[in-house]
């Protein structure tokens, strides 16, 4: 009887929506400060969530969204057009990484290459306030010097938390298909120019 009531007390039903958005939230911002500060950790993939990819795959989809009133295309990608994108590519790699022998779950792997989009997502930030100075090739220069900074840190932070999740004959494998992945994202935004 004692550990059902346990069970009960620990339950969220129990729990406030205003607790619950907190906890939620907090665990959140301590997944964005593992991308952060990327070392070999079991945090991300053993408490994963799909928040904080949802919350960077729309912010980045809406960032990347041209001006445009009217139905004409202008060239550059919609707000659909960059989500599917992002978890198109995300399910891809995740499938890659199960046939090869990895031992990370699907859900553990999309948490983990969403998460790892927030350099990217920084670095769309920068350039949309980088483009409001006079376009020109410093312009230019400095928007590359970030986006392949951001690129590198996206690599870097999702390698740490999948490579021990592949067999050892296979990393490369694995972590190639997670540079392509990140290089459309960059390139993306690398090549956005407001209307």
């Amino acid at each position: 009887m004692r550990s059902r009531s346990r069970e009960f007390d620990s339950s969220t039903l129990n729990e406030s929506v205003q607790n619950t958005i907190m906890r939620d939230l907090k665990a959140v911002g301590k997944k964005f400060m593992h991308v952060l500060y990327p070392r070999k950790s079991n945090t991300l993939l053993r408490d994963w969530d799909l928040w904080g990819p949802l919350i960077l795959c729309v912010t980045l989809a809406l960032m990347l969204q041209r001006g445009s009133v009217d139905s004409e295309k202008d060239g550059g990608p919609q707000f659909a057009e960059v989500f599917v994108i992002v978890w198109f590519g995300a399910v891809t790699i995740t499938l890659n990484s199960k046939l090869l022998g990895g031992n990370i779950s699907f859900f553990q792997s999309l948490c983990v290459l969403g998460y790892c989009i927030l350099p990217l997502t920084v670095a769309m930030l920068i350039c949309r306030l980088v483009l409001l100075a006079e376009p020109g090739p410093i312009n230019f220069m400095v928007r590359l010097f970030v986006v392949i900074v951001m690129f590198a840190w996206s690599i870097v932070a999702s390698t740490a938390f999948l490579a021990d999740s592949q067999p050892p004959n296979r990393k490369a494998l694995a972590v190639y298909p997670v540079f392509l992945f990140y290089f459309v994202i960059s390139w993306m935004i690398l090549t956005f120019t407001p209307q």
